[in-house]
């Protein structure tokens, strides 16, 4: 090859290498890439992007056969909100050598929203990953069948579960709110559509970190809505839909996981909501309604998942996860204006705390399982006395720990849900653990989170993916 052949080569190389690396430079590397929209990836947080969603639009009617019973568990935490059954049925205190009666079981899609009970029907919302629907199916409490489901598409991924609340029941309505702050309220019986609200298109919030956790409250045929957008709480007549007050916002508070409690104290009925950002009361009724009574940012976690235990002398207990700890606060009246004082904060290595479920206050005392950064007492049922909520009364011992699954009282007994699915009976007490019987309910179960439902003695309880109801009559 000659020299000048060498050189007609290198100067051509060199040139195609100078055009390639100018169309390098002037190419937009990014051009085929999609703008990923904050809240489009279903993670559960950001409002940037909204689905549009039409709340209410599938039904289907499966039959109208079920047995009609009289007794009700019809919200979060049952018909006083304080997880305590006053049924007069007797409950079995032994399991038989049989196990547990089952008198049905379903599957259902990941997640961990419990059911409602109302006269011998069950209703629970699900998510159908198939159909990419939000749905809140009604089945017969003696035998499982189900009767209806209502709901509207809307797109969800996983985020440790999908749907998480329960509903609000009443004998004329229920109220609903999906994983992504869809609120719906039907016709009790028969499902019919009455009203639906876009919480997130309407006041802007953000949705909840691993989506609404949050569970409806129906007070005098109102729904009470915490928002955490452009207002921090809601009135909605569930006969009209119309809006009868909403709080202010003015700190810019976001919704949490916790659910609203209603309390009378200082002879006003009030609201109290633990958002994140703080905690506050809402006057309930009067010409004052949905003003905020009194306020704090003293209490400000990133995730809130326990309600508020509100107790009768006015103190407060305040807990979540995630290293927060608890705080108690005292709320004191004076000529109808309220203030509100912290006695105490602590983390969750120095007294009780919890990271999920909402503690029982019976007798006097609080009842919770402490969270799995609670030190030597880890994820034990501890007993304490609100006055004093780092010194523990008594433990469940370091060979009984459980989870961060519920438990509730009935028939003087406090049943327990381990996350696999082993139920736990004791006996309430303020001096000692008393364990009764445990056996295992569901085979293979992971995350039995969702909170319990009883109700005519038959127990719904669920882990994340198979819902079963248990026959507790003695």
């Amino acid at each position: 090859m000659t020299r000048k052949t060498i050189n007609i080569i290198l100067i051509t190389v060199g040139g195609i290498a100078f055009l390639t690396f100018f169309w390098w430079l002037s190419a937009d590397p990014t051009s085929d890439f999609t703008i990923n929209l904050e809240g489009a990836d279903n993670r559960g947080e950001g409002n940037a992007y909204v689905q549009d969603v039409n709340i209410g639009e599938l039904f289907v009617e499966y039959t109208d056969d079920y047995v009609e019973l009289n007794e009700t568990w019809p919200n979060f935490r049952g018909p006083d909100l304080d997880n305590i059954s006053k049924s007069p049925v007797d409950l079995i205190e032994n399991f038989s050598t049989e196990g547990p009666k089952i008198v049905w079981s379903v599957e259902m899609g990941e997640g961990h929203s419990g059911a409602a009970i109302y006269k011998g029907l069950a209703y629970v919302l699900d998510y159908d990953e198939e159909e990419r629907a939000d749905l809140l199916r009604c089945f017969s409490l003696v035998d499982g069948k189900e009767q209806w489901s209502r709901g509207y598409d809307v797109s969800i991924k996983r985020n440790h579960g999908m749907s998480r609340t329960i509903p609000a029941v009443t004998e004329d309505y229920i109220v609903t709110i999906g994983p992504k702050c869809h609120v719906m309220c039907l016709d009790r019986e028969s499902g019919d559509f009455r009203w639906g609200l876009d919480i997130v298109k309407e006041y802007q919030n953000e949705i909840p970190f691993w989506y609404t956790g949050q569970c409806p409250l129906i007070d005098n045929n109102v729904a009470i809505l915490a928002l955490g957008g452009t207002k921090m709480m809601v009135a909605v007549d569930c006969e009209t839909g119309e809006k009868l007050w909403e709080t202010p916002n003015p700190n810019g508070w976001k919704m949490s996981h916790s659910s609203v409690m209603p309390f009378t104290f200082g002879g006003r009925k009030m609201y109290v909501y633990s958002a994140v950002g703080g905690v506050l009361g809402v006057a309930a009724d009067g010409p004052d309604a949905g003003t905020i009574l009194w306020e704090t940012n003293a209490w400000n976690h990133s995730v809130v998942a326990p309600s508020p235990v509100c107790m009768p002398d006015g103190k407060i207990f305040l807990t979540a996860g995630y290293g927060a700890g608890s705080m108690m606060v005292q709320l004191a009246e004076n000529n109808g204006k309220y203030s509100i004082e912290v006695l105490d904060e602590y983390t969750p290595k120095e007294g009780l705390a919890c990271e999920q479920q909402t503690p029982i206050y019976w007798n006097g005392h609080l009842f919770g399982i402490l969270p799995k950064d609670g030190a030597a007492l880890r994820n034990q049922l501890v007993c304490v006395n609100p006055s004093d909520p780092k010194q523990i009364v008594w433990s469940s011992g370091k060979d009984t720990r459980f989870g961060l699954g519920p438990y509730f009282i009935a028939d003087n007994k406090m049943f327990i849900l381990n996350d696999d699915g082993t139920l736990t009976i004791a006996r309430p007490s303020t001096e000692q653990y008393i364990q009764i019987d445990q056996v295992k309910v569901i085979e293979n179960g992971h995350d039995a989170w969702a909170p319990f439902a009883l109700a005519d003695g038959f127990l719904i309880m669920r882990d994340s993916k198979t819902m079963v109801c248990i026959n507790l009559n003695v």
